[in-house]
């Protein structure tokens, strides 16, 4: 008997487990579902920022303009990693997998010569790598899963004081692209000096969560190339530097913004997707202790017979 209350107690212990996983999956799609509406809400200022100053480029020309943000022949002494992770586990490999990303860039850089510090976002990659004595610049948490853009435009400042100040000569960012709800891919994108030449292009996508046959997936979409934004007898009043000192810092901000979007939907499809795996494991293991339990709970029964038969043998 005592192994038959063993066995049912794990049973119980694993359907418990299963409700709790259950119900994370349920949470993190929700959530995919608002990252994804957040994405498609701040879309139309992005393309509308980047036509504007592909726009500006074209009529102007970047080249001679004054500007510290731009990409220019300033020498690089000291590069900053933005490494972007979560505040919690049960995601799966994501955060792993940023943070082995973010480890090989680091020595990748160190090994051309270049000193190189860190600004990390997430409970994740600050104890990580402040356990290990890597040069930490500055560290952010308690962010919104669903990242807004004032989080996006408090960092962004940090970051670009820190640019303007020479305090750092390049900025990049290791964060994890969002592919599909079960698949992402770190990457490694440079945000500062700024190269705004060919955004906004053809094959950017965009991705939509959408519920078919009763079970999430999600369509990607391609940017559809609008018009361009400023006619050819436009005038302009201000310098080329006024207008891009006023637009290049709103890029940088939108630039993080779609950064953090990426991460923050990659983190809760990897939630999602570890929680279904871990719900369906808790379903078979708890489908194999039954059967388990009824074999000992027969075995048991037949034991006891035997034993009662053998007794009234014996009597007799």
């Amino acid at each position: 008997m005592a192994n038959l209350k063993a066995i049912r107690d794990r049973i119980s212990s694993v359907k418990n487990t299963r409700k709790i996983t259950e119900a994370m999956r349920l949470v993190a799609a929700a959530k995919v579902r608002r990252a994804q509406e957040q994405v498609l809400r701040t879309r139309p200022f992005a393309d509308r920022l980047a036509r504007v100053l592909q726009n500006l480029e074209s009529r102007m020309g970047f080249e001679g303009a004054d500007s510290p943000l731009l990409a220019e022949r300033r020498p690089v002494g000291t590069i900053t990693l933005l490494v972007v992770t979560g505040d919690r586990g049960l995601c799966g490999g994501y955060n792993a997998n940023v943070i082995r990303r973010a480890e090989q860039r680091f020595a990748e850089l160190k090994g051309q010569g270049f000193t190189v510090d860190m600004v990390l976002m997430g409970r994740k990659a600050i104890t990580y790598f402040t356990n290990r004595s890597y040069p930490i610049r500055a560290t952010f948490t308690g962010l919104e899963q669903v990242p807004t853009s004032q989080e996006a435009n408090e960092i962004a400042n940090e970051v670009l004081a820190e640019f303007l100040s020479a305090s750092t000569d390049r900025v990049e960012i290791v964060f994890t692209r969002f592919i599909n709800l079960v698949s992402s891919q770190p990457v490694v994108q440079t945000l500062l000096p700024l190269d705004p030449q060919g955004i906004a292009s053809s094959d950017d996508e965009i991705f939509r969560l959408i519920t078919r046959d009763g079970r999430l997936g999600v369509e990607t979409g391609k940017v559809e190339n609008a018009e361009p934004a400023l006619q050819p007898d436009f005038v302009f009043e201000q310098s080329p530097e006024q207008l891009l000192n006023a637009l290049l810092p709103l890029y940088l901000a939108n630039q993080l913004l779609r950064s953090l979007q990426e991460a923050a939907a990659s983190e809760l499809a990897s939630r999602m997707t570890a929680m279904n795996n871990a719900s369906d494991n808790a379903k078979a293991l708890a489908k194999t202790l039954t059967l388990d339990y009824n074999k000992a709970r027969q075995a048991a029964i037949t034991q006891e017979i035997l034993e009662v038969v053998g007794g009234a043998a014996a009597m007799g």
